[in-house]
């Protein structure tokens, strides 16, 4: 795709929505934190139905580790892996609590040291909290990067390595945002709405649907 073209492409998604963020439910770094590492393999509303319950009982390291990981799975069993994901909460809030007094760390290197916490989770909460012009590449991001011809690669972090590239850097702190609610509702894995899409003309995917 070519630079003009990547420049269009973003205007227009930059109309359509000015201001996107995460469809995550928080009010702090630590409460987006969790909500993410919760979030793999699980959709954002399930997550926001288990924390609306959590975090009016526990939002900090201190409270959630007072729970105890039996105590945390009796909110968030509704969610896939909730197991695995009570045992990495917990640990993260030990380990936040042991080395950076109950705060959620602004590197990528210290985020990503934490339990449960990968390079998409730490791009999240980077960009999303702190405001660093990250791009977390998942699967709607991967498939959109892929089909459009943005960025095409076969794996997640060269997808990113070249988004990194090609994005201008007035649309960086905010690409992450439109590409994944554009996969999450218009370029949607098995069935896109090309007839609807804004940037069908300028999308490469030979499969367009026509209804």
């Amino acid at each position: 795709m070519k630079r003009a073209e990547v420049i269009e492409l973003f205007s227009r998604l930059r109309e359509l929505d000015p201001h996107p963020t995460t469809e995550l439910a928080y009010t702090t770094p630590f409460e987006l934190l969790v909500a993410v590492v919760l979030s793999a393999q699980a959709t954002d509303v399930g997550v926001n139905k288990a924390t609306r319950k959590l975090y009016p009982v526990a939002n900090t390291p201190q409270a959630i580790l007072a729970l105890g990981e039996e105590g945390l799975k009796r909110y968030i069993s509704t969610i896939g892996l909730f197991n695995a994901k009570a045992k990495n909460v917990i640990a993260l809030c030990r380990l936040l609590i042991e080395q950076h007094d109950g705060e959620v760390p602004r590197t990528r290197e210290a985020l990503e040291a934490l339990p449960g916490v990968g390079r998409k989770t730490a791009n999240v909460v980077l960009n999303t909290a702190f405001g660093v012009p990250t791009i977390a590449v998942d699967t709607h991001i991967f498939r959109v990067s892929n089909r459009t011809g943005l960025a095409p690669g076969k794996d997640v972090r060269a997808v990113e390595d070249k988004l990194e590239k090609v994005v201008p850097a007035e649309f960086k702190q905010d690409a992450h945002h439109w590409l994944i609610l554009h996969g999450r509702y218009v370029c949607k894995a098995r069935k896109p709405d090309c007839p609807h899409c804004v940037i069908r003309d300028l999308c490469r995917y030979k499969d367009k649907t026509v209804e």
